[in-house]
């Protein structure tokens, strides 16, 4: 009897465990999605007032107005970040499509051009 019992005690904890970690896996996936929404409906309303890009973070000029040959560089040097500490992330939004990058891919020089609507992210 004391092993039926300590069975289903043990059974019940591992799918206690499983149950925490697929709520979780959950809770961040719709965190995730409400942020790409949040930032999606930021790249329309910003495309809809002026032609340009916008800077999300640490930053006192977050419209970026667009000129031929932008890159990541001249909009946040544009936008001037005025963060604590330097951003250690990156994410351009363009056409509801996100890409990550590390920050200091700026710092090896690596060119990365912008399109207009385009939202930068400074994490």
């Amino acid at each position: 009897m004391k092993i039926l019992s300590a069975l289903l005690l043990l059974a019940l904890a591992v799918t206690g465990c499983t149950t925490k970690s697929t709520a979780r896996l959950k809770e961040q996936n719709a965190f995730l999605a409400g942020q790409n929404a949040a930032l999606q409906q930021l790249q329309m309303q910003a495309a809809a007032h002026a032609p340009g890009v916008t800077i999300v973070g640490a930053v006192q000029n977050p419209q970026v107005p667009w000129v031929t040959g932008l890159t990541l560089a001249q909009a946040i040097a544009t936008a001037n970040y005025v963060g604590a500490d330097e951003p250690s992330q990156i994410i351009i939004t363009r056409n509801g499509e996100s890409a990550a990058l590390n920050a200091k891919v700026l710092l090896d020089g690596t060119v990365i051009p912008l399109e207009i609507g385009d939202v930068v992210e400074l994490r």
